[in-house]
C-alpha cells in the first residue's frame, strides 16, 4: 500500500473503533482484518474478516457529497426488507448511525461468493447457451425487483412513486449544478444543460409504480460460482426507492452493448464482452422484460437519455471530488473529458443516432 493509499484507508475506517463496535454486537472474533475493496465508484466497500465470518462494510466516501447521493442507511433498509423475497440480496447484519465510529454512517452485511462481470466474462460462461443465460438472468432479476409487493415488505413509505420520473430529471440537474460549482472553473459542459432541458420537456406524463433499484446493471449483480449462470446477489441499493420501473430498464440498457455500437463514451466504465455471439441484444432484453412483467417499455429515447444524463452527473460529481482531493480513484480525473463525451452520447440518443 502506497502512502497515499494508506492515508485514504485511514480516512475510511478506524480499525480499532470498528472492531470494538462489532465485538459489542457480534462477540469477540478469533481473527480480524479489514481491506478496502477498490472496485466501484460511489459508496466505499470494506471487506472484514470476523472470525469464521466474511462481512462487508458499506460507507459513503469521505469529504463533502451531494445531498442524498450516498445514503447507506437507506441501502441497508431495503436489503433488510428484501431478505425474505425472491430478489437475491446479501443478508443485512447491522446498521450504525453513530458517525463517531468510522466518521460516517455505515452498515454491515454478509459477504457472498461468486463473480461480478465487469471487464470480461468468466471462462465457464464462454458458451453461446451460457452467454444467453447471463442476459436472461440479469433481466429476470430486474423483473423480480419490480414484482415486489413493497407494501407487504414494509417499504410502503420508502418513496413517492407518483411523479418519480419528473423528480429524477430535477434531482440529477441539481446534482450537476452542485458539481458545476467547482468543476466549471476547469471547463464547462453546455451540452449537458441542453440535454437537461430536453428531458424536462419530454418527461412522460405518467408511469407504472414499483420498487426501483436505481443503479441496476451487469456489474451490480453477482453470479454464483457454478454453471449454468445463476444470479445470486444484487448490490448497490443506495438509489433504491419507489418509482418508475422503466427508468431502471433504461439504465440497464444504457450499459448493454450490441455488435456495431459506436465506441463507448466511457471506455473505463463500459464492458464490451456482451457484443460476443450468444448474448441477447437490447431488443431481446426488452422483449423478455415486457413478457415477464407486463410493463410496456415505452418512451425509450427518454429513458436511455435520462440514464446517460445521470451517468454524466455522477461523472461530474466524481470530478469535483477529485478536484477537492476527496478521492484517490484514478478514474475521477478522467471525467474532465468523459463527461463531455457522455453529453454528446445523450444528444445522439435524442437525435435517433443510437437506436434501441
Amino acid at each position: 500500500m502506497t502512502d497515499d493509499e494508506s492515508d485514504y484507508f485511514d480516512r475510511l475506517v478506524d480499525e480499532q473503533a470498528l472492531r470494538e463496535y462489532l465485538a459489542d454486537r457480534l462477540g469477540e472474533p478469533d481473527d480480524y482484518a479489514v481491506a478496502h475493496h477498490e472496485e466501484g465508484y460511489s459508496n466505499e466497500t470494506l471487506f472484514v474478516t470476523w472470525g469464521d465470518r466474511e462481512l462487508v462494510v458499506r460507507r459513503p466516501p469521505p469529504g463533502e457529497t451531494a445531498d442524498t447521493a450516498h445514503d447507506v442507511l437507506r441501502e441497508y433498509r431495503v436489503l433488510d426488507a428484501l431478505g425474505e423475497t425472491a430478489v437475491p440480496v446479501p443478508t443485512a447484519v447491522l446498521a450504525c448511525e453513530d458517525r463517531s465510529i468510522i466518521g460516517s454512517d455505515f452498515y454491515v452485511m454478509e459477504r457472498i461468493e461468486g463473480d461480478v462481470l465487469r471487464r470480461r466474462e468468466p471462462d465457464r460462461f464462454g458458451s453461446v447457451d451460457h452467454r444467453r443465460r447471463v442476459g436472461e438472468e440479469l433481466v429476470d432479476g430486474l423483473a423480480e425487483i419490480h414484482a415486489v409487493d413493497y407494501e407487504a415488505v414494509g417499504l410502503d413509505e420508502f418513496g413517492r412513486p407518483a411523479g418519480y420520473t419528473e423528480r429524477q430529471v430535477e434531482r440529477w440537474t441539481k446534482q450537476l449544478q452542485w458539481a458545476f460549482e467547482r468543476t466549471a472553473d476547469e471547463r464547462a459542459v453546455p451540452q449537458l444543460r441542453r440535454v437537461g432541458e430536453w428531458l424536462a420537456q419530454h418527461c412522460p406524463a405518467d408511469h407504472p409504480e414499483t420498487l426501483v433499484h436505481g443503479d441496476y446493471k451487469l456489474d451490480n449483480v453477482m453470479f454464483g460460482p457454478g454453471t449454468p449462470p445463476e444470479l445470486v446477489g444484487v448490490f448497490d441499493w443506495e438509489m433504491a426507492t419507489l418509482g418508475d420501473p422503466r427508468a431502471d430498464l433504461g439504465w440497464l440498457l444504457s450499459y448493454w452493448r450490441d455488435p456495431g455500437d459506436p465506441e463507448p463514451a466511457t471506455p473505463d466504465l463500459t464492458a464490451a464482452f456482451m457484443e460476443s455471439e450468444g448474448y441477447p441484444t437490447r431488443r431481446e432484453l426488452v422483449d423478455r422484460y415486457e413478457a415477464a412483467t407486463g410493463i410496456e417499455y415505452a418512451h425509450d429515447r427518454f429513458y436511455r437519455t435520462l440514464a446517460v444524463y445521470k451517468l454524466a452527473a455522477l461523472g461530474e460529481m466524481f470530478y469535483r471530488r477529485y478536484l477537492e482531493g476527496n478521492s484517490d480513484d484514478d478514474l475521477y480525473p478522467l471525467m474532465e473529458d468523459r463527461v463531455p463525451a457522455l453529453a454528446d452520447r445523450a444528444q445522439r440518443i435524442i437525435d435517433g443516432g443510437e437506436p434501441l
